[in-house]
């Protein structure tokens, strides 16, 4: 008779229980740390992003001021009487050359412009420009020309003084409102510029300019 195969005993059922709970805590660590790394890496993707849009905001997407100047002014059809006196009735001309440098890398799109002229706070003309647009690092130039009632002029109680002077005190103010968009930044900027000056009645020239300008957004 051969011998009797020799019958191992099972483990106890709360053995084999306790073997199987000492294996799951494990499972779920490495699942956790699994979520923890998941969840660094994509802040991290997040911050990473957050910072560079940050840096191309103030930089290369940095909205920049316009800048506008007043590069010379003609007077045309003054008329004089005995050469120092405008004559009553007849209209005279100012051409404004005005140009607006945009320093963006977007266009900056202007809608109708206006230059009012001034004679000792009191509007003795008005020019309307159509829209427009000056493409990006580059200047556009407008030719604005003002139409100057001379009776306005004439019935001002500063006019004896300066026709003693022979010069003429004039103010004018620009306004060049537009819109500029770079990327997923866009903004409404208003570009202003007040410019005093003193015309010569004489040679109908400009003798002195100074100008102030501002941008509002």
């Amino acid at each position: 008779m051969g011998e009797r195969e020799q019958v191992r005993p099972l483990a106890p059922a709360a053995d084999r229980q306790s073997s199987d709970e000492e294996g799951a805590p494990q499972h779920h660590k490495k699942r956790s740390r699994k979520c923890v790394q998941c969840c660094v890496f994509v802040t991290s993707i997040f911050v990473i992003l957050v910072i560079a849009i940050i840096v191309l905001r103030f930089t290369v997407f940095r909205v920049k001021d316009p800048i506008i100047k007043m590069n010379g002014v003609t007077v045309t059809q003054l008329e004089l009487t005995n050469g120092t006196i405008p004559k009553p009735g007849v209209n005279m001309s100012l051409i404004a050359d005005v140009s607006v440098k945009n320093p963006n890398v977007a266009s900056f799109k202007y809608e109708n412009t206006t230059t009012t002229l001034y004679y000792h706070g009191q509007m003795v003309g008005e020019a309307r420009n159509g829209p427009g647009h000056a493409r990006a690092g580059r200047t556009v130039r407008m030719n604005v020309t003002v139409d100057i009632i001379p009776d306005r002029i004439m019935s001002s109680p500063d006019l004896n003084a300066d026709l003693s002077s022979g010069l003429l005190s004039l103010t004018t103010y620009t306004r060049v409102p537009g819109r500029m968009k770079i990327v997923i930044v866009e903004r409404n900027i208003v570009v202003k510029m007040n410019c005093s000056m003193m015309l010569n009645i004489t040679n109908q020239q400009i003798q002195t300019q100074k100008c102030k300008r501002r941008v509002d957004f």
